[in-house]
């Protein structure tokens, strides 16, 4: 499983979207690798665009897997969460237990966020 962050699915998403990232995500989602957690839906229907982002999002929700957010997600969030900052590393919240759903389902993350490349350094 591929647990796609909100910054890549934006890029699927929008029609100026960086070709590359829009071709990874792609290819999960045709691999059936592809996969989202409750953080990220609502990050992207936060910011969800007009009657064709809806759909979209509405048609990804009948098919893709949710990874849960659970009591053992969140533990490994704050544990995650104060490793990053005791190195010197300050991500926002919600990459953070992004990151840790991933970790915690066993899951890759795809990602064009730099937040996730510093977050992976912290659990090295």
């Amino acid at each position: 499983m591929t647990l796609i962050d909100t910054s890549s699915w934006i890029h699927l998403l929008r029609p100026n979207g960086d070709p590359v990232v829009r071709s990874r995500v792609e290819a999960a989602l045709k691999a059936g690798e592809a996969c989202w957690c409750p953080i990220v839906q609502l990050e992207l229907w936060n910011g969800a665009r007009g009657d064709r982002e809806k759909r979209v999002l509405r048609d990804f929700a009948a098919v893709l897997p949710v990874l849960p957010i659970d009591d053992d997600v969140w533990s490994d969030a704050y544990a995650l969460a104060r490793r990053a900052r005791s190195r010197g590393v300050t991500v926002p919240a919600t990459d953070v237990a992004i990151s840790a759903c991933a970790r915690i389902h066993g899951a890759a993350i795809e990602s064009a966020d730099s937040d996730f490349r510093w977050l992976q350094s912290v659990t090295e």
